[in-house]
Order: C-alpha cells, then structure tokens, then sequence
C-alpha cells in the first residue's frame, strides 16, 4: 500500500556538506560521461561514512561492537515518536515527552543545527540516562538533529558508550526542522558495508 505521506528528513550530499573537521569531506563527479562510453554515465564518490544523515554502528566507538553488515535491520523500519527539545542546551529525561503505544525510535528535535553547509560549533547535551530510559521503555533507536550524541571534543563519548551498554543504536544529523511532533512510520536504512563503523542513510518518515 502506498504511503499517504513521506517527509524526506535526510540532508542532500554534495561539496557543500559539512565533514566532521578532519574526517574525509563528500565528494562526487562523472568518471566516464555518456558521450566517453558511448551509452552511460558513471559516477564515483568518496565519503566519510559519517556524512550528512547517518547512522552509527557500535563498532565505531567499540571494537568487537556490530560492524554495519551485521546490524538487525527493524531497527530502522519502525514507529517512531518526533519529540521537540529545541531550544535547550542539555536534554535530560524531564524533557522528554510521553511515548505512544508501539513507538521503539524517538527522534529528537533540537532545532540547534540552522546552517546544514557549516559544521556546528556547539549542539545540545544529551543526558547519558536517557539511554536507561530508551531501554526501560522498549526504545531502540535514537535519532538527533545535530552530527553526534556527544560533543565534538569529548573523548569519552558518554552518551555513545551508555547507548552501547544497553545495546540501544543511533542516528544522527536527521532533519526536523519541518517536523512537528507526533507519531511516524521511520525507513533509515544503512547500506551493506562489510566491516563498516557507520553508514549514510536516506532517512524518510511516512504515515
């Protein structure tokens, strides 16, 4: 059945999109054109696996964590709840809102990211307990609207390593700005990268 509705909530690929500062920037052009070979064009590309819209797999901050071939794939065909947090610099449980029956990804809007061609200098603060709290509730996926669960210069990576211990997965640079709140069908699958850490998603919602 068709869906009624689909909101691209992905952020467009090209030289304009912001890298991690060091990490591989995106990159595409015309290997060979149609009129070289005759009969197609053909493109390549060169990317960070954590460009754009992505998600994490837990073997980017663990070792013997999934590796991106190996992650279950109904984590990201699911019910997912969009929650409005804008506008805050910590998240912490007491903002979060009540889920709906079924929900087992919350999507976070922080509206912190305005300029999608520049990488943020800062993003909001995500309280590690929420990652208790996903559990606790059946939650396994959690998705934000800014480059990482945890800020640029941390080492640790709190938020990522709590959302590993309780075997919850992430999603990070989805757009919400549109967004409001409310109950969705979320598709954000990974590509089948053997070994990979991450991957590039086209992350829709739809009703």
């Amino acid at each position: 059945m068709k869906p009624e509705k689909i909101i691209d909530i992905s952020m467009e690929l090209s030289g304009t999109t912001p890298e991690w500062p060091g990490d591989v920037p995106f990159s595409y052009e015309l290997s060979v054109t149609k009129q070289e070979s005759g009969s197609v064009n053909v493109g390549k590309l060169q990317s960070s696996t954590h460009i754009g819209t992505h998600i994490d797999a837990p073997f980017h901050y663990d070792d013997q964590g999934l590796q991106t071939h190996e992650l279950p794939l109904d984590i990201y065909l699911c019910k997912a709840q969009v929650m409005d947090v804008s506008g805050l610099n910590k998240i912490n449980l007491s903002d979060l809102k009540p889920l709906e029956e079924g929900v087992t990804a919350v999507l976070l809007k922080t509206a912190s990211w305005k300029n999608r061609t520049a990488f943020p200098e800062t993003w909001p603060v995500f309280d590690v307990s929420i990652a208790q709290w996903l559990t606790d509730n059946g939650v396994n996926l959690l998705g934000v609207d800014v480059p990482s669960v945890d800020p640029e210069t941390s080492k640790e990576l709190p938020m990522h390593q709590a959302m590993n211990r309780h075997q919850r997965f992430i999603l990070e640079g989805i757009v919400l700005d549109d967004v409001a709140e409310g109950i969705f069908r979320l598709a954000a699958l990974p590509l089948k990268i053997k070994g990979g850490d991450g991957s590039p998603v086209r992350a829709v919602l739809y009703s």
